[in-house]
């Protein structure tokens, strides 16, 4: 039984669609923390129960049978994503999984500037460690994060964000690709994979020209200093720990972390990656 976690996600749910054409769909599982959420899965074939990174107990129902676990990381901020990831991975090791998967990023290290690279970083040295076969994705950025910044651009003309830097910016759709390939290869993507990204490291002053071209209207790019964007974006609404967060990013950005362009991803998927401009039109689409 392949079980893949987070399964009710963008990319969890990606990879389960795809996954499901390429094995019988009842070899498939997911662990999702809300059932109802993965109710078009259920509907494929799949085997859906819940299962919750921060519950452990939980999880040795959810992955019963295991042969491979794919362990999407998880979505915690404040602390606590890299024991739950660590949680997660014992877990699947408990149940007798022979192979673990984990997406990591292309940007894991322990000394990033952005905190999600440094879990990544902690959760393949624990992934390591286990003594099963395992592969770690590492992830280009997603390119669905530009989401953020499409209603001011939309609406005011203007990116206005701290310095960053370039970004290889990878499509949900070719990550799923490449999870699938990854879980019903025959074992040629495995331990800690070269960066899976797209096609490009674009910056957001690159960004702004092509939304600019996709929408027909001028779009540009204003940058602003790291704390004169803080305190805006906490006046505008947003809580200071998704703020510094957000510094994070740009701070990292800016240092070159991001800017890693691969030719892994086309390798591993047979084709060309997709470009920015794909997922930016989606995201208007979706508007």
């Amino acid at each position: 039984m392949i079980i893949v976690t987070g399964a009710s996600g963008h990319l969890g749910n990606q990879i389960v669609q795809q996954l499901v054409k390429a094995v019988p769909a009842e070899t498939v599982a997911v662990s999702v923390r809300d059932t109802a959420r993965a109710a078009n899965l259920a509907r494929l074939g799949v085997r859906v129960r819940e299962g919750d990174f921060t519950r452990p107990d939980s999880l040795r129902y959810a992955f019963e049978g295991a042969t491979q676990v794919l362990v999407i990381s998880a979505a915690i901020r404040g602390g606590g994503a890299a024991e739950a990831n660590q949680a997660a991975i014992d877990a699947a090791k408990g149940a007798g999984a022979s192979r673990i998967l984990y997406t990591s990023h292309q940007a894991a290290a322990p000394d990033s500037l952005f905190p999600p690279q440094r879990v990544h970083a902690a959760t393949e040295q624990h992934l390591a460690r286990q003594g099963n076969a395992f592969t770690a994705l590492r992830n280009g950025f997603y390119a669905n994060a530009l989401g953020v910044h499409l209603d001011a651009a939309l609406t005011t003309g203007r990116i206005v964000a701290p310095e960053d830097g370039p970004v290889s910016w990878t499509a949900h759709e070719d990550l799923a690709r490449a999870a699938v390939r990854a879980l019903v290869g025959s074992g040629e993507i495995d331990g800690v994979t070269a960066p899976l990204t797209g096609p490009a490291a674009l910056d957001l002053g690159q960004v702004a020209d092509i939304l600019s071209e996709i929408t027909g209207r001028t779009i540009t790019r204003e940058t602003v200093g790291d704390e004169e964007w803080r305190e805006a974006a906490i006046a505008r609404g947003l809580p200071p720990m998704v703020a510094d967060f957000s510094l994070g990013m740009f701070r990292a950005a800016r240092r070159g972390e991001f800017n890693v362009v691969d030719p892994t991803l086309e390798a591993v998927t047979g084709r060309p990656a997709l470009p920015v401009e794909h997922t930016l039109r989606q995201l208007l689409s979706e508007r």
